[in-house]
Formats: C-alpha cells, sequence, structure tokens
C-alpha cells in the first residue's frame, strides 16, 4: 500500500487574485514536524497565536489555481470560509486515522448519506 502524501481539493468561494482572477483548485501535501515546528519561531505567530494557522498552511498548500507560489500573504487573503475550509482539511488529511464513517438517514425526508465523524472532543 502506497502512503497518500497530496489531496486535491476545491475551495468553497476562491482566491481572487490582483488581476480578479478566480483560483478554487488546489493541492495541499501531508505535513512533516518541521511544518508544524518551524512557525512557533515565526514572530507574528508568536505576537498572535491565531497566525500559526496562517503561516501552517502557506507550507503546506503547494498550489492553488494559477499562482506561482502560496505564501503567507495570499493565505490571508482567503475568504474566512476558505480558510476554515482549509483547516479542516488540515486536521482531517494529517490526523491520526481515526475517524469513523457511518450511514445516516434524514429525519424529515427520509435520505440515506455517509458522514464522516471525527474523535470525540473534537470541534
Amino acid at each position: 500500500m502506497q502512503l497518500r502524501t497530496e489531496y486535491e481539493f476545491t475551495l468553497p468561494r476562491g482566491y481572487v487574485d490582483k488581476e480578479g482572477n478566480l483560483h478554487r483548485q488546489g493541492v495541499m501535501r501531508l505535513a512533516t514536524a518541521r511544518d508544524e515546528i518551524a512557525p512557533l519561531v515565526d514572530l507574528r505567530v508568536q505576537r498572535n497565536r491565531a497566525f500559526l494557522i496562517v503561516v501552517l498552511l502557506s507550507r503546506v498548500v503547494t498550489r492553488l489555481g494559477d499562482l506561482p507560489e502560496v505564501n503567507t500573504g495570499i493565505v490571508e487573503g482567503l475568504y474566512a470560509a476558505d480558510l476554515r475550509f482549509l483547516e479542516e482539511l488540515y486536521n482531517r488529511v494529517n490526523g491520526d486515522g481515526t475517524q469513523v464513517e457511518l450511514e445516516v438517514h434524514c429525519p424529515e425526508c427520509g435520505a440515506r448519506f455517509s458522514k464522516e465523524f471525527g474523535r470525540a472532543g473534537e470541534s
């Protein structure tokens, strides 16, 4: 079995660059220990812990549309919904694999679908 290290995604809203181009398709790679440790010495993170996710995502998002690179300025320019989406994707692909997928049904319409659940206590 081969380890999957890259994950394609489509942002819910998309990043709009200075020329007005929309970038929604991208790739995120698995994080390394260095990816999680290096941002902790970044002065922006030391001043404001909330900036950690910005630095972390700028390291692991390897492609976003036709942009030549993904840096902290681009991640800061994402819409809030897209930042939350990428943070959730990061947590899902870099987690310990204890996600559970269950078949559930809607009590109102009766439709059946699969739903992925994280570990107990996750937000």
